[in-house]
């Protein structure tokens, strides 16, 4: 067995392409050293859903609650009020995925930045760590967390995928960093390469997005599908691209994932 241990920090095992296999990407994934695994939360059904899976197996799973800035649309206080008794529920661990996306604007940007404004209300309430997405919006995204940004808890950027400039400023209010398989892309991830010595050792995380995300220098099933146990791929890359040894970097971020959702309490 190895000795390596790894934490996906973001996983969507509620997606529709699990269905027909959940137990066998799970057991594939603990097989290859993947310990444990965060299953993020979009909108109300979808946490719900999360939170049911973590507890069918509390050892492995623990989930996020949130609405994902494209189901921002979602969002009321009723709702949220729902999401937010959520958190109740030991095995729900942070707060998200949240955050801003104006690539796709699949809710408004207003619809957005009022679901996110709750979200941050929440985490600032609760202190419990904080799960965020951003794309294409780093500039708003920075204008609202940077006022509430002392008495933000634990904050990860998940999927980061972006500037030197928008790196230093997350890595200046400590935030924690998410890498996927994006770094494996030598074309789309090639700056991330350069960016990664960058980030402290002690923030930084890994994840695979799954389904979404699946690294481009992996061979696969025809139908692309990412999966967790495709992380220690992602791991290894990262270690690379740090010229470490991939053991002690995968024990590190299994060690980091583990006080970033405060699983020591």
């Amino acid at each position: 067995m190895s000795k390596e241990q790894f934490f996906d920090i973001g996983v969507n095992l509620t997606h529709p392409s699990f269905d027909k296999d959940l137990p066998q990407v799970i057991g594939e994934a603990l097989s290859v050293g993947v310990k444990k695994m965060c299953i993020t939360g979009i909108d109300l059904e979808d946490s719900i859903k999360a939170v049911e899976l973590s507890l069918s197996s509390p050892e492995t799973l623990i989930s996020t609650a949130g609405i994902h800035p494209h189901n921002a649309k979602l969002y009321s206080s009723d709702y949220f009020s729902e999401i937010y008794s959520l958190f109740d529920n030991n095995q729900v661990v942070a707060i998200g995925e949240t955050g801003l996306d104006f690539y796709r604007n699949y809710s408004s940007p207003k619809e957005q930045k009022k679901s996110f404004e709750a979200h941050l209300e929440a985490a600032i309430d609760l202190q419990i760590p904080l799960f965020l997405h951003v794309r294409e919006a780093h500039k708003t995204f920075f204008e609202m967390l940077n006022p509430v940004k002392d008495s933000l808890p634990k904050t990860v950027v998940h999927c980061f995928t972006g500037s030197k400039k928008e790196l230093i400023q997350y890595i200046e209010m400590n935030f924690y960093i998410g890498l996927t398989g994006w770094i494996c892309d030598e074309r789309r991830g090639r700056h991330l390469k350069e960016l990664i010595n960058l980030i402290p050792s002690e923030k930084l995380l890994s994840e695979t997005d799954a389904p979404y995300l699946i690294p481009r220098d992996l061979d696969s099933p025809n139908d692309g599908r990412n999966e967790p146990k495709y992380l220690p791929h992602i791991v290894n890359e990262i270690a690379s691209n740090l010229n470490k040894d991939r053991a002690k970097v995968a024990n590190r971020i299994y060690k980091n994932s583990y006080e970033f959702f405060d699983l020591d309490r």
